[in-house]
């Protein structure tokens, strides 16, 4: 019997572990930190051997195959030793996609996954096709796969995932964008975080489909280096494209390998220009598998997108108190995002940002800032390059420590016609436990000025 060791034990590894244990492995879960009580009980009910706060080195190098969680990095000693004796080391999609019938529609990108990803499964229910949700995002891939039920898998995957990812094949594949993010991941080298990114596309050839935005001029570039085989469908929201969708004249033209059609850009349930290019990769995706796996149904793209409804903590309007609109955009942990967001906003910002910094570049918006932003309320334990570079920048600037006292200066500072955008830039990690319970506690204080 095959033995597989699985390094980390969240939803990932549990479901990779359920999938190893169902396929007939011998399986062993190890997690250098502690195991949430809901996975020790999976785990525990499966029979599935595990540890936690350690990892017994002798056992887990004797394994034949390694599957370990994205956020351990290839750089660490127990990974390194690995890969020198030679062990197969994966990502639980890589595991997973051994096991599925389903198509995959793999979605990627520095901005917009989560959004892009939820709008394609959105597109595909609506369409009545049998779809399932994973990778980033919801239920372990793995743990769907052992009874393989869907017809479809809309996949949001992550650079780190992708870093292991080596035979699968994705059917429809996406990069949104590519802008420096995680660069500590990657030695520093963007060129290495762009290579990690374009593994999406990997095994793909002519009769997949390759799905990217040419407006990203990361993007464009590689574009022009790379021999690319797949099907390449190109969306822009500056010029007309001949194999893909394009914006004229505040209507989405697809033209989709000779057939064309479009939609108007008011029906759009979702915000701001990344948005419209998000929206433009989920139908493109949809009418891919329309034409070559459902040639026999036609779909009503407006009717299908108007009632989606974004996710949480990302441009979610949370109330209108006093004439003032607070907006929870939490999940913008680094500039890019942010640029996205301020870009989206029509009236004066009062902007609350801050958090664990990543080594942020915040030119890439100051003449956002300067231009939409008249009040910035810094939010964290360190504040100090904030408050430095968008000093003289922005008419007023707010440091605050707590959530409680940034939602008490916000309500202060605002007056009717303003928006109040939490969209920090930072990771939550100085005072909150992630984004979403920032996020939260940010709702939480608003409506509690109600």
């Amino acid at each position: 019997m095959s033995k597989i060791a699985i390094l980390g034990a969240g939803e990932s590894g549990t479901g990779a572990a359920l999938l190893a244990k169902a396929k007939g492995f011998e399986v062993f879960v190890s997690d250098m930190g502690s195991i949430s009580t809901q996975y020790k009980n999976v785990l525990s009910q499966a029979n599935i051997d595990f540890e936690e706060g350690q990892h017994s080195e002798e056992r887990i190098l004797k394994a034949d195959e390694v599957i370990k969680s994205p956020g351990i990095p290839d750089k660490a000693p127990l990974i390194k030793k690995l890969y020198a004796q030679g062990t197969s080391v994966i990502s639980e999609l890589e595991f997973a996609a051994r096991y599925t019938k389903a198509k995959i529609i793999a979605i990627t990108g520095s901005n917009g996954k989560t959004t892009t990803t939820l709008l394609t499964y959105h597109l595909f229910k609506k369409a009545g096709l049998n779809v399932g949700l994973g990778g980033n995002i919801g239920d372990s891939f793995a743990k769907q796969v052992i009874n393989d039920t869907f017809d479809y898998f809309i996949l949001e995957i992550s650079s780190f995932q992708l870093d292991n990812m080596y035979k699968t094949k994705a059917d429809v594949a996406m990069i949104l964008n590519i802008t420096p993010d995680h660069l500590d991941r990657y030695d520093y080298k963007f060129e290495n975080y762009i290579d990690s990114k374009f593994r999406i596309i990997q095994n793909q050839t002519s009769a997949e489909t390759f799905i990217t935005s040419i407006d990203n001029e990361t993007v464009a570039q590689e574009l022009g280096k790379r021999k690319i085989l797949s099907n390449t469908l190109k969306m822009s929201l500056n010029q007309e494209v001949a194999n893909g969708a394009s914006l004229v004249n505040e209507n989405l033209i697809f033209n989709v390998n000779g057939i064309k059609f479009s939609i108007p850009l008011q029906v759009l349930p979702i915000e701001g220009k990344h948005n419209i290019s998000n929206a433009m990769a989920a139908i493109l995706a949809l009418e891919t598998v329309r034409q070559k796996f459902e040639a026999d149904k036609t779909f009503d793209y407006a009717a299908f997108i108007a009632d989606f409804q974004n996710v949480a903590h990302r441009l979610e309007k949370v109330a209108t108190i006093n004439g003032v609109l607070y907006i929870n955009d939490s999940k913008a942990t680094n500039v890019d995002s942010v640029y996205y967001a301020l870009e989206a906003m029509t009236k004066p910002v009062i902007w609350i940002a801050g958090g664990v910094d990543k080594g942020n570049d915040y030119a890439q918006i100051e003449e956002l800032v300067k231009l939409k932003v008249k009040t910035l309320i810094c939010l964290g334990t360190d504040s100090s390059k904030l408050e430095t570079y968008f000093n003289g920048k922005v008419a007023q600037i707010v440091s605050v420590q707590s959530m409680k006292a940034c939602i008490e200066e916000a309500s202060k500072l605002a007056t009717a016609g303003d928006v109040v955008l939490l969209s920090p830039a930072c990771a939550s990690f100085d005072l909150f436990k992630n984004y979403e319970d920032r996020g939260n506690q940010f709702k939480e204080g608003v409506q509690g000025l109600e």
